[in-house]
């Protein structure tokens, strides 16, 4: 496993952590039941922050736009998929979008006309773990190494580098941080989370969207076919209608543009 040079900065995680053992130490010197209360404290807040998006607990996270930021970013996790990939591609096409596709290893090296074609059309690519295990982050260091490895690689064979990780549903743990520092990657998570349940809750999704959209957005969509084929008509519908109210009444920009950071990087391999 590659190993960060950089200096090492406490995390959030490691700088309460230091201030529950000090304050449990000055509590106990009084009462020691008071010595307990900032330790478990500081376990709730270590058993809760992973499923935070907007968290960094543990690691530096862009969870939103810089500050002052104006516009939104729509970004789409899961793919690429044959069956939704080129409806959303041909949709962010007609009402002139960009996006970024956050996109899952295994997929992208079976279908890398897909990938190829998200790039074509002037949009980026990150990485979002090889299987989109939901429990990857319970895996071991080098497990989670490996997976986020093994998707660079991937996209590396196909003139891709990824700069960003995106994790299974948003969830982290104090191992991803050296991972990603380690593979030249920064966590990047969403601030519209509108639980679609990956295509599975289609009903009324524009709305929902819409409903939650602010300045500094990072839009969370899902690039994969409906539970129920019956509803991919639907779903076709849904996206249609918030991609034109989003290019009517809101100022969409690509991610790079609203968090002030590069995406990706064009013909170079993962070490270059």
């Amino acid at each position: 496993m590659k190993i960060s040079s950089n200096r090492h900065r406490f995390s959030w995680a490691e700088k309460s952590g230091i201030a529950a053992l000090l304050l449990a130490l000055f509590l106990g010197y009084f009462d020691y039941s008071y010595a307990v209360i900032p330790l478990l404290l500081f376990l709730l807040a270590c058993l809760l922050a992973p499923f935070c998006p907007w968290c960094a607990f543990f690691l530096p996270l862009i969870s939103r736009g810089v500050p002052g930021s104006v516009g939104v970013a729509i970004t789409i996790d899961d793919g690429p998929s044959p069956a939704t990939t080129p409806v959303l591609l041909e949709l962010l096409g007609k009402h002139s979008l960009p996006a970024t596709f956050f996109v899952v290893g295994e997929n992208a090296a079976a279908h890398p006309e897909l990938v190829k074609m998200m790039v074509d059309h002037g949009h980026a690519i990150g990485n979002h773990s090889f299987r989109h295990d939901h429990l990857l982050m319970l895996r071991s260091s080098r497990r989670l190494h490996d997976d986020i490895a093994h998707t660079q690689q991937v996209l590396a064979g196909q003139g891709i580098r990824p700069l960003l990780f995106r994790p299974p549903v948003g969830i982290t743990n104090p191992r991803l941080g050296p991972v990603l520092a380690g593979l030249g990657l920064e966590a990047i998570t969403f601030s519209n989370r509108i639980f679609d349940f990956g295509n599975r809750n289609i009903d009324h999704l524009s709305a929902r969207v819409l409903r939650r959209l602010q300045p500094g957005t990072i839009l969370l969509l899902h690039d994969i076919p409906p539970l129920d084929q019956e509803k991919t008509a639907s779903w076709t519908k849904e996206v249609d209608q918030l991609f034109a109210i989003l290019k009517k009444e809101h100022q969409v920009v690509p991610l790079a543009e609203l968090i002030g950071r590069p995406v990706m990087k064009v013909g170079q391999t993962e070490n270059s």
